[in-house]
């Protein structure tokens, strides 16, 4: 009976969309929106929804840059100069963000699950409805300060610091 209703649905997905839908793999994923040209100065570079996975971004500056809904998992950013760069709806997964210049950047909406910020400046940083790990968010809070130039929020308050 089950197997049975399962055919059914399968019939009927084909029959409204007319042909079968195409799933885009992670590798197809990957090919059309990794990251291949990293340089030392990616300054003001459109670099909306692209991947980079397991990316050395060490002092890499990145300032200004457009990241909103990219990917940034297991990637090394230490150094790297962030200045009032759009990371909204970004992910970055277990990357490290260690002694960054993330001073006037834009984290909103970001999953920053298992990253790491030691030392990071964040003076004017918006982490709006940002997603981080409790002991990372205290030692954030404990260097906090500043007023976000776009959104005029200051980062105490866009990290919930008490």
């Amino acid at each position: 009976m089950a197997t049975m209703f399962c055919g059914l649905l399968v019939l009927t997905g084909l029959l409204i969309n007319g042909a079968q839908a195409q799933a885009i793999t992670a590798p197809e994923l990957r090919g059309q929106r990794a990251v291949q040209d990293i340089s030392a100065d990616m300054h003001g570079r459109d670099l909306k929804e692209k991947e980079f996975l397991k990316a050395d971004l060490r002092e890499v500056n990145l300032s200004e840059t457009d990241l909103r809904g990219a990917v940034i998992n297991t990637s090394q950013l230490q150094g790297a100069d962030l200045r009032g760069a759009d990371l909204e709806d970004v992910v970055a997964f277990s990357s490290r963000f260690d002694g960054a210049d993330l001073r006037n950047a834009n984290f909103t909406n970001a999953m920053l699950m298992q990253s790491r910020f030691t030392d990071a400046e964040i003076e004017g940083t918006d982490f709006s409805n940002a997603v981080i790990d409790l002991p990372q968010l205290k030692a954030l809070c404990s260097r906090a300060s500043g007023v976000n130039s776009r959104s005029g929020l200051s980062t105490r308050e866009t990290l919930g610091c008490r």
